[in-house]
């Protein structure tokens, strides 16, 4: 009998999300080990341990690098620690998988992805949507004759997380689980509504996806932005409107809110393309996926519920790169890098009320 090989995973941070997405599905596979885990609280860390059959926890992250022997870690934290938790896994040469916003800074961004490259190791942040057969189908057209030179990008997003942002109870259960069921825990209100953890507020726990995904369909890169954002009953913003100018010469507009009403429990990702030679249609909310040309349309076929989100996905591609059954990451470190360089100028821009650049000066040790 052929012993089936096996990816050891080891999880620092396993909160409401991993532990309603990302564990359940990685234990569900016969070629995964969870080997290892590491979070605060030893009552919760014990639960997470029982759960999902860990053979290894500690509340010290370096602790479970130095001592359990690894292929990949997913990195679930809080917002403000995924770079130093994602720069020491990689160190090590092990493959990350680290949260959305991959990190707060542009220039920590640039250095895992650079750390990731060197080491030679898989870098992939979980963007449920670019997992999507029409969203894949839509880059795939994108990458094989396109629309010709992109001079507008509209790429919008709303969802329905006002009252996790303003750290307020929420209107439905707080034990709503992800792709694959319940949660072990509650969101932690400080996760999504303290700056201090969170960094931003709806652009660091939403709009981080939209932008990512028009990186992946479009290769561009934003070198200037100019931004308003507004937080009423929050600390941290629920609205954001920004506009860009990307490398090339496009502009574009970005715009995100929270005010999704929750029991719709839906939402909405747009992103219109247009360029010299056509232009792009994508939209989750209405799933849809058309390319129009003076040559033709293109279009593919999406079923009325196949923009509903779903984070099955990134872990399965994960597992699949570290085991080499695939060469493909479909949300890699390079786009989620581009999301935090955009993301980081709009936090500034809306500061200083005043347009800010994107710097692309990387010294060693990720800082600028």
């Amino acid at each position: 009998m052929v012993e089936t090989r096996k990816a050891r995973i080891g999880m620092i941070g396993a909160g409401w999300w991993a532990t309603a997405n990302h564990l359940p599905i990685l234990k569900a596979r016969v070629d995964v080990e969870l080997v290892g885990v590491c979070r605060l609280g030893r009552d919760e860390l014990r639960a997470v341990q029982e759960k999902f059959g860990f053979r290894y926890a500690t509340e010290d992250y370096r602790e479970l690098l130095e001592k359990v022997d690894l292929d990949g870690v997913i990195v679930a934290s809080p917002h403000s620690l995924h770079y130093e938790h994602a720069r020491a896994a990689l160190e090590r040469g092990l493959h990350v998988l680290v949260e959305k916003p991959m990190c707060l800074r542009a220039a920590e961004a640039r250095h895992l992805v650079r750390l990731a490259r060197e080491k030679n190791r898989h870098l992939l942040v979980p963007y449920g949507w670019h997992y999507k057969p029409f969203i894949q189908a839509a880059v795939k057209e994108m990458q094989a004759k396109g629309i010709g030179t992109i001079e507008y990008a509209l790429c919008h997003m709303a969802s329905p997380i006002r009252t996790m942002l303003t750290g307020k109870p929420r209107t439905r259960s707080d034990r709503d689980g992800g792709a694959a069921g319940e949660a072990l825990f509650k969101p932690d209100p400080r996760t999504w509504s303290d700056p201090a953890v969170a960094g931003g507020g709806y652009g660091h726990a939403q709009l981080t996806h939209a932008t990512a995904l028009l990186f992946l369909l479009t290769g561009l890169r934003a070198v200037e932005v100019f931004a308003w954002m507004t937080n009423p009953g929050a600390r941290i913003d629920l609205h954001d409107a920004i506009t860009v100018r990307f490398d090339g010469g496009a502009i574009g507009t970005v715009s995100g809110s929270a005010g999704v009403p929750e029991h719709l429990k839906k939402f909405q990702v747009d992103i219109r393309l247009f360029g010299t030679e056509g232009m792009l249609l994508l939209d989750c909310e209405r799933a849809r996926a058309v390319i129009h040309r003076s040559d033709g349309t293109w279009s593919f076929p999406v079923p009325e519920d196949g923009g509903s989100y779903s984070c099955e996905g990134p872990p399965n591609n994960f597992v699949d790169l570290i085991l080499g059954y695939t060469t493909e990451n479909w949300s890699p470190g390079e786009v989620a890098m581009r999301s935090v360089e955009l993301l980081e100028a709009a936090y500034s821009s809306a500061h200083s009320g005043q347009p800010a650049r994107v710097a692309t000066e990387v010294h060693e040790g990720g800082a600028e």
